[in-house]
């Protein structure tokens, strides 16, 4: 499907003609909220991604005199949403970003600059190359890193060796593509695995799985191909809701699911894969180690809070939120525990929802309003929810979209509350087609659609 770069009329135009313009209304794109405060500070913000952009956008509009310094290291806007799209045909690649400095509003000084470290008793960041920057208020927004080497095997430079691919890169994506593409012609047995820490869109790893058993069956060379899924969860999909019509899926489509397993490492020049499972016997847990030999193999890397973020004394120290460092942050108010002049969201906060740019358009106002009743001497009272979404693409046409609040009770946006969300609808395709990119660039980003 040909992708088309979209402004803001034709966005709008085409969330009518797709049946999704509820979603406008129900999220508020392009309406700024009737908010302002004479607060003041200095508000340094780390990391310019989808909430440090929306958080720098918003806080520019409601605050009278805004003073907001961004610190990230980036040439380039990703919507990382896409690479799903970039990996399976739909999207092109100069699709799916923009110049950073396009996106980072005049209000807003940029530090294009890396983050060393933060010293939160003495309100200091420091970086690179620009020093010491200190800050009377903290937005926490670095998003996350991804841990190549902990398989073992495998380098961001050397993605696609040996068949090996993630659709977590942007060159990864594009060199999945093409190996889609051409496995549907060779045939053989295709590997899909998700890991064992949290990592951003849960989905994603079973919607590149579904969409490439998709793209055989349209080339007519389904039978030629072997397809397994492999997750490191004790259960495909843990939001009880949308979970039965997906278990169906893959059964319909012939494509087994293992659970409790874990890749561990993958030698490319062989094509074979490295995994353990874990079994519980009685009260005990035993590791079985096992290789398999693949023709075509997406895996997802181990992902963490930054390094910087967990050797500055932010991170949990216990729970299971403790061992990829994400920040120890109240997950109501993104209030950090111990700082009070710190907020986190996005990627990097540790609460218990699912990491996606549909949660962190619901945490910026959140952030922002909390962030605002601090700056002001008061008690922030604003809470998250918890509300994720995680369009899960069932196959070229179709998505089982899944939206749920941090109890996994299904949170359904307007007009889908009309339909059977339980089961992949149409109009969730054209939705996160032809919607929810330009929503991000254009309304998102701006501090709209909040």
């Amino acid at each position: 499907m040909p992708s088309k770069k979209i402004n803001r009329r034709k966005f709008l135009k085409i969330a009518a003609a797709t049946g999704v313009a509820g979603v406008i209304t129900a999220t508020g794109v392009y309406k700024l909220t009737e908010f302002s405060s004479k607060a003041k500070g200095k508000i340094v913000i780390i990391g310019g991604g989808a909430a440090g952009l929306s958080m720098a956008a918003l806080l520019g509009r409601w605050l009278d005199n805004p003073d907001i310094t961004l610190i990230d290291p980036s040439d380039r806007q990703y919507y990382q949403p896409g690479f799903t799209l970039v990996a399976s045909g739909v999207y092109k690649p100069e699709d799916v970003w923009k110049e950073q400095k396009d996106c980072i509003h005049s209000h807003t000084k940029w530090i294009k600059d890396i983050v060393k470290e933060v010293k939160p008793v003495s309100n200091q960041v420091i970086t690179a190359e620009n020093g010491t920057i200190p800050y009377d208020f903290l937005v926490l927004t670095p998003g996350l890193q991804i841990n190549w080497e902990k398989t073992e095997g495998i380098t961001q430079q050397t993605l696609g060796l040996g068949n090996a691919h993630t659709i977590y890169d942007f060159e990864g994506a594009q060199k999945t593509w093409a190996a889609i593409q051409e496995f549907s012609k060779t045939g053989g047995k295709g590997i899909f695995t998700d890991t064992y820490t949290k990592h951003k869109c849960g989905g994603a790893p079973k919607k590149i799985c579904l969409l490439t058993e998709h793209y055989t069956r349209k080339q007519e060379t389904r039978n030629n191909v072997d397809l397994h899924y492999y997750t490191a969860s004790h259960e495909l999909y843990d939001v009880p809701y949308y979970t039965p019509r997906l278990l169906e899926i893959y059964n319909e489509r012939n494509v087994p699911i293992n659970l409790n397993t874990r890749l561990k490492g993958v030698d490319t020049s062989a094509k074979r894969v490295y995994m353990e499972r874990i079994e519980t016997i009685g009260d005990e847990k035993i590791t079985i180690p096992f290789t398999e030999d693949y023709d075509f193999l997406h895996f997802t890397p181990p992902m963490s809070a930054p390094d910087f973020v967990k050797e500055s004394g932010l991170s949990w120290t216990e729970g299971k939120l403790a061992a990829e460092g994400w920040v120890m942050v109240d997950k109501e108010t993104l209030i950090h525990k111990t700082y009070s002049n710190i907020v986190c969201l996005g990627d990097c906060a540790g609460i218990p929802t699912s990491k996606t740019s549909a949660a962190v358009r619901k945490q910026v106002p959140v952030a922002a309003m909390n962030l605002i009743s601090l700056m002001d001497g008061k008690t922030p009272e604003t809470k998250y929810n918890g509300y994720a979404a995680c369009p899960i693409i069932t196959d070229y046409g179709h998505v089982l979209l899944c939206e749920f609040d941090y109890d996994k009770n299904p949170q359904p946006s307007t007009p889908f509350t009309h339909l059977d969300m339980s089961r992949e609808q149409a109009a969730a395709w054209h939705l996160k087609v032809s919607v929810l990119k330009p929503m991000y660039f254009n309304g998102m980003l701006n501090g709209y659609g909040m």
